[in-house]
């Protein structure tokens, strides 16, 4: 798709956009899109980064000023449709979001489908945020300031994690995170085609990932209203132009409904993945989020 006077997306976008869709491989080749998801540039330099193990899931700690006590700590979920991307991927975007919030972050490597379907990944998130509580005075953070975060498949990690483990997470904090295994919303029908996060591909991750459609540890936004209620603090970030996105939003909707402290973030003019694009509004986003996790 060409840029032009009746496109959603900005200029600036919509040559991303398209370069992006250009070299990306089709749905229903996992070898393929893995070897299509490379780092981008390196992130902000931050003070302590290391590798390690959280009860055999393996995860990357980046702590930006040790020493420093009663900080938040983030757990996050990286995206990749259950199927591709690991630590290295979102490296940059661990190392932005520390930096700029204070928080060490643990980033978890759990994993991948087809290979692992569910609940494999959500069995290993759980894991990674049970360490991370119990690692927290060692990491001078505060268990009570405990984040669970992540990006479109890791978003979904992220609020089922909260949902399993109701009390033990202070904030959750979702960027256009897949919520409905068999979602058919106006904006997989607006934006399936022609903004690089295919309808198609989304089909073909809940494929690979598994599990019963309907369970709320599949799809969150199944879960009862006596679940939602239970939810610490929300902040769903969503792109305008993104299939994901009406599911975000009827998320928002079921958590505000349910008592929950929910906000929402709508960008216009950009499309699933923007967090970590050059783009104004993906610093924004993570400037907001960083000041978000900073107050949990």
């Amino acid at each position: 798709m060409s840029a032009g006077a009746g496109d959603p997306l900005s200029p600036a976008a919509r040559q991303l956009c398209d370069a992006m869709a250009a070299g990306f491989p089709g749905p229903g080749d996992a070898a393929a899109l893995r070897a299509a998801a490379v780092p981008g540039p390196r992130g902000p330099q931050v003070a302590s980064v290391y590798d390690t193990s959280a009860a055999d899931v393996p995860v990357r700690v980046y702590d930006p000023a040790p020493g420093a006590g009663g900080r938040p700590l983030v757990v996050f979920l990286h995206g990749g449709g259950w199927v591709m991307c690991g630590l290295d991927t979102h490296d940059a975007l661990c190392r932005r979001l520390a930096a700029a919030s204070g928080a060490v972050v643990v980033s978890a490597d759990y994993r991948l489908a087809p290979e692992h379907p569910w609940p494999a990944a959500a069995d290993d998130a759980l894991t990674v945020l049970l360490w991370a509580r119990s690692e927290a005075p060692a990491l001078a953070c505060a268990a009570e300031r405990v984040v669970v975060a992540g990006d479109s498949s890791g978003g979904n990690l992220a609020a089922v994690t909260a949902l399993r483990a109701p009390g033990l997470v202070a904030g959750q904090l979702l960027f256009y995170p897949p919520l409905d295994a068999s979602a058919a919303t106006g904006s997989v029908a607006a934006y399936g085609t022609g903004y690089f996060h295919t309808a198609a591909h989304m089909a073909w991750y809940w494929d690979c990932y598994g599990g019963d459609p309907v369970h709320p540890h599949v799809s969150p936004l199944r879960a009862p209203d006596a679940e939602l209620a239970g939810l610490p603090r929300t902040l769903i970030v969503l792109a305008d132009c993104d299939v994901l996105r009406d599911e975000g939003l009827a998320y928002a909707r079921r958590l505000g409904a349910a008592g929950v402290d929910c906000a929402v973030q709508l960008h216009p003019g950009v499309f699933h993945g923007f967090l970590g694009l050059p783009l104004p509004a993906g610093a924004s986003a993570l400037a907001a989020a960083a000041g978000w996790v900073a107050a949990t």
